[in-house]
């Protein structure tokens, strides 16, 4: 597995951001466009002033190649890990060894128990993220999300602290 670190976002990661949100795939993820440096810096901020998220830039040979990050942690220790790689960065396993290390950090470090995903039936790749880092499938939740007027299945994922 290749080797990836988790760190803070900072400031000087911009580019990054907006590299990334360029993919037409990652604009869709997006509630607004992050299409300047203003938005990028204000999407990155997000991530560092919730009780309920924490989100960290994922760095792979010196480069930030993407993010994961636990949301909507909630009164059940429960979390929903989200992540995403630049493009050039895909197939690499970055995702992979992302998720399985923030798992260990919120089991370890927020003492969380469980940790959930989903992705939508027509990403495999999104899937075999999930399974690889350990992520249990669990069922269909049917037209859960909508992006523009298309509502799409999503497949559901969990991780225990027991696992």
């Amino acid at each position: 597995m290749i080797e990836v670190e988790l760190r803070n976002w900072r400031p000087d990661d911009v580019p990054a951001v907006l590299a990334a949100f360029r993919a037409p795939d990652m604009a869709r993820q997006a509630a607004r466009p992050i299409d300047t440096p203003e938005a990028a810096l204000e999407w990155m901020a997000l991530w560092g002033f919730r009780d309920d998220a924490r989100g960290f830039a994922v760095v792979a040979g010196g480069e930030v190649v993407g993010n994961v990050a636990v949301s909507n942690i909630d009164a059940h220790d429960t979390g929903w890990v989200s992540y995403w790689t630049s493009p050039h960065a895909r197939g690499r396993g970055v995702a992979v060894a992302a998720a399985t290390k923030l798992a260990e950090w919120a089991f370890r470090e927020r003492g969380l128990f469980r940790l959930e995903l989903g992705h939508r039936l027509d990403n495999p790749a999104s899937c075999a993220v999930a399974t690889r880092a350990g992520f249990a499938v669990e069922g269909v939740e049917r037209a859960k999300i909508r992006y523009g007027t298309v509502r799409h299945d999503v497949e559901r994922h969990a991780r225990l602290a027991t696992d």
